[in-house]
């Protein structure tokens, strides 16, 4: 169950950063099940089957002539690594889906610019993530009930080609997983809208208190920190004894996670943002899905 508070570590949120919500932005709605209450711990439990993603109504950014790189055309190697890849490990936030989840759910609990501005940091690679994170969440301590609210008025928005990418890799034998800074409660849902199991899913837990106040998050989650990524993907790698795995996504974080032990290959998605510090390093730059589904057919 999502938010239960427990024995695991617990960042608390200091309240120098904190900020009143404002009012909420209603918008379509999705059904989900109400929070459980059971020894006066409280969670989410969503009901999925009714989930429906918002289809993407924007194109992914194309290369400007100034953005065009080596590492667009794929060497002889690369692709072969990512045609024959065990596990393919997807970013969440600007890569499977449209948006950066934690600054959408700080702008429907009104502190969308300020959270924005750090997760910018955070991405660059300029302030250690733990950091980043627990100064974002501290501008707004997003109660339970607001988590509910949001999970409820906002559907996921996920990123054009990303099904047809997932579904061709996994006919092709090879096992997706999620690995994500941004929060279960909100991961969760997405991993259902492609059909990739709970266990595939690698991301931060926010803790909430008997009466639904936020608390914090858990520290016990490697992607809680910086360099969580790259710890989740060599625990994946060593736990299912993978011969090639590959990273895809687009911040500093998931670039991270290309080292000895971990993924053997880093593929830049720059579809929504393209971080030219990062991208400069990836094995291989793309702006569209598409690219990556042609090349395994």
């Amino acid at each position: 169950m999502e938010g239960l508070v427990n024995s695991s570590r617990i960042t608390a949120i200091g309240t120098h950063f904190r900020q009143k919500s404002h009012a909420f932005v209603p918008t379509s709605s999705v059904q989900f099940t109400k929070s459980l209450y059971r020894n006066r711990n409280i969670g989410i439990e969503q009901h999925h089957r009714s989930l429906k993603p918002i289809a993407a109504s924007i194109q992914p950014l194309e290369a400007s002539p100034s953005s065009r790189s080596g590492n667009m055309l794929p060497s002889k190697e690369v692709l072969e690594l990512w045609r024959n890849a065990d596990a393919v490990c997807f970013d969440v936030d600007s890569t499977v889906c449209l948006d950066e989840g934690i600054d959408e759910l700080a702008e429907f609990c009104g502190a969308g610019k300020a959270v924005a501005e750090w997760t910018s940091r955070a991405m660059s690679g300029s302030v250690p993530f733990e950091e980043a994170l627990a100064a974002r969440l501290s501008l707004f301590n997003p109660s339970l009930s607001q988590v509910q609210d949001y999970l409820e008025k906002r559907p996921p928005r996920i990123s054009p080609g990303i099904a047809k990418l997932v579904n061709k890799l996994k006919a092709n034998g090879t096992t997706v997983y999620l690995v994500s800074g941004g929060f279960r409660q909100m991961i969760k849902p997405v991993a259902s809208i492609l059909g990739i199991p709970p266990e595939n899913v690698f991301a931060n837990q926010l803790l909430f208190g008997s009466n639904g106040e936020f608390v914090g998050f858990d520290e016990n989650e490697p992607t809680s920190r910086s360099g969580g990524k790259a710890t989740a993907v060599q625990q994946i790698r060593k736990a299912h004894n993978y011969k090639e795995l590959v990273m895809i996504g687009d911040g500093a974080t998931d670039l991270e996670a290309r080292q000895p032990g971990g993924a053997d290959l880093f593929i830049c998605y720059a579809g929504v943002q393209h971080r030219e510090a990062v991208a400069a390093k990836a094995d291989w730059l793309v702006f569209n899905f598409e690219e990556l589904i042609s090349s395994l057919e």
